[in-house]
């Protein structure tokens, strides 16, 4: 090694890019190679998302139908097989509220929860939720357990 091969480590000295718009004698002053004239010459200028051109946007070209019940309510699903299965795997006794199904990632803390009625229960559970379907409410309680609506 000797002065006349060394530079500098790899990645460590970064080209800086064109200054436009510095002046004629820069050979990139005028228009600073925006063209001439017309919107995206001028300062301030961004598109707005979906913009074509002046062409009648997509979102606009489509017909909309339908539509959204704003009182509507979700609800997050948990059918009995899986609490069967938690049962099977020791992570739940006998009751099952609403901070033991948040507590395993079941259900988020601002969720609605409802029981639903896919598979079937052996275990006798006493069992804390928002909401029940029919056959889960009689599969929990044909098994000796309880239902608690909250």
């Amino acid at each position: 090694m000797n002065l006349s091969n060394l530079k500098p480590a790899e990645g460590s000295v970064k080209r800086q890019g064109k200054r436009v718009g510095r002046g004629q004698g820069s050979g990139k002053g005028g228009t600073a190679t925006r063209g001439h004239k017309g919107a995206k010459s001028r300062s301030g200028y961004s598109k707005k998302i979906g913009f074509e051109g002046g062409q009648m946007p997509l979102q606009r070209r489509v017909p909309k139908f339908g539509f959204t019940n704003i009182n509507r309510k979700e609800y997050q699903g948990i059918n009995l097989d899986t609490l069967q299965q938690l049962v099977d795997d020791k992570k739940i006794k006998d009751t099952v509220d609403f901070d033991v199904l948040v507590g395993l990632g079941l259900a988020r803390k601002n969720e609605m929860v409802k029981i639903l009625g896919r598979g079937e229960l052996k275990s006798k559970l006493s069992v804390t939720a928002h909401k029940f379907t029919g056959s889960a409410q009689k599969a929990i309680e044909a098994a000796g357990g309880e239902v608690v609506t909250l």
